[in-house]
This record gives structure tokens, C-alpha cells and sequence, in this order.
């Protein structure tokens, strides 16, 4: 005897119903954080992602005036806000523009981190100094007990 029509439209969203449960829990349970990514990363790959997180930052919030200035007139989009079709000719300064802040930014974090390096290396130096003076004296000191 075969099953009713209900009986089996019952087991079909069942089973369907299961399988997309199925689906979200794994989804939730098995994809990392953001926290997780990046301290999963290689030192030099997180030294490069907080280097350029202000970058981003910045860019991000240049778009949003952007978008909000865009919002605010009745003109079409493309005619509106400051970004210009790459394959117009007056787009051309703001490329310019755009490079002038990247190598600022880079600039600003190569100062930063030649102002780490010397730090480190003047905490070597005075180390060393320090470790030098020490056998010196402890030379020093045995010669006269030796003698």
C-alpha cells in the first residue's frame, strides 16, 4: 500500500528542514572570527594588516562622505560625487591625489618604524656597553687577585 501524499510531503520538508539546520550549525560553529583569522596570520602578514588598518580606515571614511554627498542630490549617481569614471581624462588629478596620501602614509609608517629600530638598537648598544664594562672589571679585578 502506498503512503499518503501528505505522509510524504511531511518527510520532504522534514528531511529539507533538517539539511538547512544542518547547514547553519556547521556554518556558525565552524567559520572563525576575525580575531581568529588574524592571529592566525604570519607575523610579517599582521605587522602588514595593522600597518594599513588606518589606511583603510581612512579610505573607507572618504567613501562614506562620498556616499553621503551623493545621497543628498537629486542628480543621477554618475553624475554626482567626487569619483570620476576611471576612463575620463579629469580623473587624473585625483589619481594624483590619491598617491600624494599613499606615500605620505607610507612615508609616516616608515618614520615610525626606523624610530622602533633605533630604539632597539640603542638598547642594544647600552646593553652591550654595560656587558663590555662588566668583563672589563671582572677582568680587572682577577688580575689584581691573581697577582
Amino acid at each position: 500500500m502506498e503512503t499518503p501524499l501528505w505522509i510524504r510531503w511531511l518527510k520532504v520538508w522534514g528531511y529539507g528542514g533538517a539539511i538547512i539546520a544542518g547547514g547553519c550549525l556547521l556554518f556558525k560553529y565552524t567559520t572563525p572570527t576575525d580575531e581568529e583569522i588574524i592571529n592566525s596570520l604570519s607575523p610579517e602578514l599582521r605587522m602588514q594588516y595593522e600597518r594599513e588598518k588606518s589606511l583603510r580606515q581612512a579610505e573607507q571614511q572618504e567613501l562614506m562622505k562620498i556616499v553621503k554627498q551623493t545621497a543628498q542630490s537629486d542628480d543621477p549617481i554618475w553624475k554626482t560625487g567626487s569619483i570620476q569614471s576611471p576612463w575620463e581624462t579629469s580623473a587624473l588629478p585625483q589619481a594624483k591625489n590619491r598617491q600624494q596620501f599613499e606615500q605620505l602614509k607610507a612615508d609616516q609608517v616608515q618614520r615610525e618604524e626606523l624610530k622602533k629600530i633605533n630604539e632597539e638598537l640603542n638598547k642594544i648598544r647600552q646593553q652591550t656597553t654595560n656587558k663590555t664594562h662588566e668583563i672589563v672589571d671582572d677582568k680587572n679585578q682577577r688580575w689584581w687577585k691573581f697577582w
